[in-house]
């Protein structure tokens, strides 16, 4: 056998088993886009056409097949857009569909976000009754000033009310804030996470408000606090939420215990996750090779593109290079880190890879000298772009850039 054949296969991955399996739905149209947003969302103009993108998404699961046969769902995730815009008829479909077609775990968690723009008590019932388990309510503030310079089409009384049935109907809810809003002082910004927590909702999930490329924020910046009001916010709002007893397990988000969210802490452990629907991602391990994929973006485009078969915009396997910092750029979002065996199981590699990069960031503060951890330092949560470059691959420098403004 050639040298180079050698060498290719000592350096191949290769997995004893496979990680986790979860669905992301992806469900585009929002009633207005909301212009901080860089999400894959269309702005909602007539008619929805709510059953054939229902069709769509089934197709789109059945060519999918094919890659995740023998597996099981362990979690489902209905994202968006607004995914409350669908009637809990369409839910029940895409979760029918799901169910007559993969293995779903009995005690799987099914999240569906709703904004309470869209709030109806009977709708929130009827997703019960499709089998949603879980509600995220993107709340973003209480303060009516606040949530109109953010462009939300829903009040803070919808919001309290949204939060209020949700607890009710699901129990197991998940508050979306922001902070660091145009113009927001700390009082401010503290009110909004006291609100939250006075539900005693089993999540809640703080977001810093940034300007991302290709939104109307970042073309025409409204007035934010400054880096360091900013950073003072968020020492402050982790400091009221562990007092409320909710765990800062994630970057931006805490949970009382038990209470995770188990399908997003499987995208952090490097998990695997079949996406559908229009623009939606997923990544598949298979027994030598981890791939991604991306569907179509345009909703039209989609439906026409998974109807015929193939929803695929893009897809490839992700090289063994890069497979370190794919599994860092998520595993150290977790402010407890992870198991270093799990990079050997999630990455087909074993820990010696990283190794110089590991000593590295311990010597500069950014991980903890653990043997048995991969855990950051609060200086490496808090310089987390630093850390992360840490593990990029040698490549152009516009690709390095282009890859640390993926992390979430």
């Amino acid at each position: 056998m050639p040298a180079a054949q050698v060498l290719a296969d000592l350096t191949r991955p290769r997995f004893a088993q496979l990680p986790p399996l979860s669905l992301y739905v992806h469900i585009p149209w929002c009633l207005k886009k909301c212009p901080y947003c860089d999400f894959n969302s269309h702005e909602k103009r007539g008619d929805v056409p709510e059953a054939r993108y229902v069709q769509a998404l089934v197709a789109d699961l059945e060519s999918a097949l094919p890659q995740i046969w023998g597996r099981r769902f362990s979690t489902i995730f209905i994202g968006g857009g607004t995914p409350s815009l669908f009637t809990p008829q369409s839910i029940d479909a895409i979760l029918t569909a799901v169910r007559t077609r993969v293995p779903v775990d009995p005690d799987a968690e099914i999240t569906l976000e709703a904004n309470p723009g869209t709030f109806e008590a009977e709708r929130f019932r009827g997703y019960r009754a499709a089998g949603v388990s879980r509600l995220s309510i993107g709340v973003q503030s209480f303060d009516d000033a606040k949530l109109a310079a953010l462009g939300r089409v829903h009040g803070s009384d919808e919001a309290r009310r949204a939060i209020a049935t949700g607890l009710e109907v699901f129990g197991n809810v998940n508050i979306d804030l922001m902070y660091a809003l145009p113009g927001q002082s700390i009082e401010e910004a503290l009110a909004d996470v006291k609100e939250a927590i006075a539900f005693d909702a089993p999540h809640i999930s703080a977001y810093h408000l940034t300007l991302e490329p290709n939104t109307y924020f970042h073309s025409h910046p409204p007035k934010l606090p400054d880096d360091d009001l900013a950073a003072d916010m968020q020492e402050a709002i982790e400091a009221v939420l562990a007092a409320g007893g909710y765990e800062h397990y994630e970057t931006s988000a805490f949970a009382k215990p038990g209470r995770r969210a188990r399908h997003n802490v499987n995208y952090w452990t490097f998990g695997d996750y079949v996406g559908i629907g229009a623009g939606a991602h997923g990544k598949i391990t298979f027994a030598d090779r981890v791939r991604r994929e991306a569907r179509q973006r345009q909703p039209a485009a989609y439906m026409d593109a998974a109807l015929a078969g193939d929803a695929l915009q893009e897809g490839a396997d992700v090289s063994v290079e890069r497979l370190p910092f794919e599994f860092m750029l998520n595993a150290l979002r977790l402010t407890g880190g992870v198991p270093a065996t799990i990079y050997t199981e999630r990455t087909g590699l074993p820990i010696t890879t990283v190794g110089r990069e590991l000593r590295a960031a311990e010597e500069r503060g950014l991980l903890e000298k653990d043997p048995t951890t991969i855990r950051p330092t609060s200086r490496g949560q808090r310089f987390l772009n630093e850390l992360l470059e840490m593990f990029l691959p040698a490549e152009p420098a516009q690709a390095r850039t282009i890859a640390l403004k993926r992390a979430p």
